[in-house]
């Protein structure tokens, strides 16, 4: 396979398979250089991030985390879950999801500096950094019910985390979450703080689509890190920044508030979703006066400003992601007194519903 050289902490060279070798896009610049300093997470505690644990390898987890251990072989990376079943198939031929390029980059690197296992405790104990990367599903009982995020798999993690630590850790929230979720996190973390023990929660979500979730991950449009805006938080930041400094570029990489981060993915997504009911519902316009959606889409999104990416009329959204988003959305507007706010957000939702029914209806 190819090779380029990139240079370590310690000013050695080393070298590592060359992404096109497998197929996957190529940054610019092939050689890449990186420093790194120790950074103070409390007072008179420093950190140099040697292992990463990831808890959750489902597709956000796995698939980040395999990225990660292939781009940086100076790090153990270790990918922790309950599920026994899961973490059997990450140690096989037949991966638990499929990405082109990813049976590539695990094949790559495991066994080398990453590993899947179902030993939480020990993973958690060795990390220098925490990921969490769980199910945050639509509540379905209690407040906030079917429309707010269930945090319950998050909190879970932060218990584990709290009761095994033996030392500083960086816990990173990847997976979705609402705002606050952080507040969530470092109050339970708190509340369980051992001496010599001490914690920094980052703020660090994906924007991953399926079939070319590696490529996202290769060459992402932008990582965001959030983080408290202290010392110790920024501190925490440095550590998660200089990691995606081995293949992304500064400009490519954005710190911000935690609350900044986390409401930024569900700005995204929401976003998104915002553009399929959009031509959805021009599409319904133009049934009813005999017009061409695609030909009103095409030229629509010949407008710079709008551009053309999400412009298809189609039977609507569906995934995991986008209506979960968008409920807790408009939950997090209603619990802030923004009664229009939440509308307009759960007319995109409905307008989605209306698509589906539309379709559905049509069908002989």
């Amino acid at each position: 396979m190819e090779l380029i050289t990139e240079t370590k902490r310690d000013g050695q060279k080393r070298e590592h398979d060359h992404p096109a070798a497998i197929g996957l896009p190529v940054a610019q610049d092939e050689e890449v250089r990186y420093t790194h300093n120790t950074y103070n997470l409390d007072s008179g505690i420093s950190m140099v991030v040697k292992n990463v644990c990831c808890i959750g390898a489902g597709y956000v987890g796995g698939s980040s985390c395999s990225v990660l251990a292939w781009k940086c072989p100076d790090i153990h990376v270790h990918v922790v879950d309950v599920s026994h079943d899961t973490i059997k198939q990450w140690n096989s031929h037949n991966l638990p999801i499929y990405e082109p390029g990813l049976d590539e980059v695990v094949k790559e690197c495991r066994g080398r500096n990453l590993f899947f296992s179902n030993d939480i405790d020990r993973a958690v104990r060795e990390a220098d950094m925490i990921f969490i990367s769980v199910n945050t599903p639509t509540k379905t009982y209690g407040i906030g019910k079917g429309k707010a995020a269930d945090l319950q798999y998050v909190e879970v993690c932060a218990r584990k985390i709290a009761e095994v630590a033996n030392g500083p850790k960086i816990v990173v929230e990847k997976s979705t979450v609402p705002i606050q979720a952080a507040q969530s996190i470092t109050h339970i973390l708190a509340a369980n703080t051992k001496p010599g023990v001490s914690f920094q929660v980052l703020s660090n979500p994906e924007f991953l689509a399926e079939g070319t979730a590696i490529e996202n991950l290769v060459n992402p449009d932008r990582v965001l890190i959030g983080g408290e805006e202290s010392s110790e938080g920024e501190s925490a930041m440095e550590e998660l920044t200089w990691i995606y400094h081995h293949w992304i570029p500064q400009h490519n990489i954005i710190t911000l508030s935690t609350w900044s981060s986390q409401l930024t993915k569900l700005a995204s997504n929401a976003f998104l979703a915002q553009r399929v009911s959009s031509i959805n519902a021009i599409s319904a316009v133009c049934e009813a006066i005999g017009a061409d959606v695609s030909q009103v889409a095409d030229a629509v999104g010949r407008d710079s400003r709008i551009g053309s990416k999400f412009l298809h009329a189609s039977v609507g959204f569906g995934g995991s992601c986008f209506e979960k988003d968008l409920l807790s959305l408009v939950y997090i507007a209603e619990s802030l007194n923004l009664p229009e706010v939440a509308r307009y957000w759960q007319h995109v939702n409905d307008i989605n519903h209306y698509q589906r029914t539309s379709f559905r209806a049509a069908i002989p």
